[in-house]
């Protein structure tokens, strides 16, 4: 009896973690208030806002990445949720520099953080 209660007590465990672990890849819908800069600034520079929207755009120009800088310092990589997947600067270079809230699922793993742009707008 022991040995069918703890290899109930497993499959149980497992079949929990499992809808947790999908829970996690479904993402959180969330709204995101930050700034709109080249990936390089957000992770070197140390910076609270863009050094400017020229400044974001020229990067951005060159293939860096743009992200957003949350408000509470939080970098999120806008992604693409259909594969193959395509660069999100297209849809970002109007805020280049400029503030935003962006609204879309949001996912985390191992500390990075990304989002899934369903509406982006110049922030009030």
């Amino acid at each position: 009896m022991s040995g069918n209660l703890t290899k109930m007590s497993i499959r149980f465990v497992l079949l929990v973690l499992g809808f947790a672990v999908a829970a996690g890849a479904a993402g959180t819908e969330a709204t995101v208030h930050g700034w709109v800069l080249d990936s390089a600034c957000a992770y070197t520079k140390g910076l609270s806002k863009p050094i400017s929207p020229e400044c974001a755009v020229a990067c951005a120009k060159k293939g860096s990445p743009l992200v957003i800088l949350a408000d509470d310092g939080s970098i999120y990589l806008p992604i693409a949720d259909q594969m193959p997947a395509v660069g999100q600067n297209d849809r970002l270079m109007p805020y280049a520099g400029k503030r935003v809230s962006a609204t879309g699922k949001t996912y985390e793993r191992s500390g990075g953080r990304a989002i899934v742009l369903e509406k982006i707008e110049a922030a009030r």
